[in-house]
């Protein structure tokens, strides 16, 4: 993130999933100007009593789709610590919430008829996007 620094609006693809390209320019036209942290994905709230201080009750996105703005990289809490070992969705709703607080972001939720994960099927074509032959 560091050498994009003049970019307003991040994306983050997880690498079994496809997105619309006309849905990506779409969000950047509606949110690129916007005044307080966006996080645009499926959030999903957490219950992890292992760290209750820092994931419990937190939003956080489901990895296939993240599109986020630079005013939420600006308050990431970056220094938290685990008590155990998290995976990145977790640990990315963990360092917004606690740097930016929830109140502030405007959590919108991704439109999943723009996205295919997993699995992608169109004009007659099936892809399975998580599997490989040889492994």
């Amino acid at each position: 993130m560091r050498e994009a620094l003049d970019e307003e609006l991040l994306i983050k693809l997880g690498n079994n999933a496809l997105v619309d390209q006309d849905y990506v320019i779409q969000i950047i036209k509606k949110y690129r100007k916007a005044k307080n942290p966006v996080d645009i994905s499926d959030s999903i709230g957490s219950v992890d009593r292992t760290n209750p201080d820092t994931l419990h009750n937190v939003d956080y996105g489901n990895g296939k789709f993240y599109m986020f703005n630079r005013h939420l990289t600006d308050c990431l809490d970056l220094g938290t610590i685990f008590q155990r070992r998290m995976n990145e969705e977790a640990t990315f709703g963990d360092i917004v919430n606690t740097g930016c607080s929830e109140n502030n972001v405007k959590y919108i939720r991704e439109n999943d008829s723009y996205i295919w994960h997993k699995e992608c099927t169109s004009k007659n074509k099936y892809i399975d996007l998580a599997y490989i032959k040889n492994h």
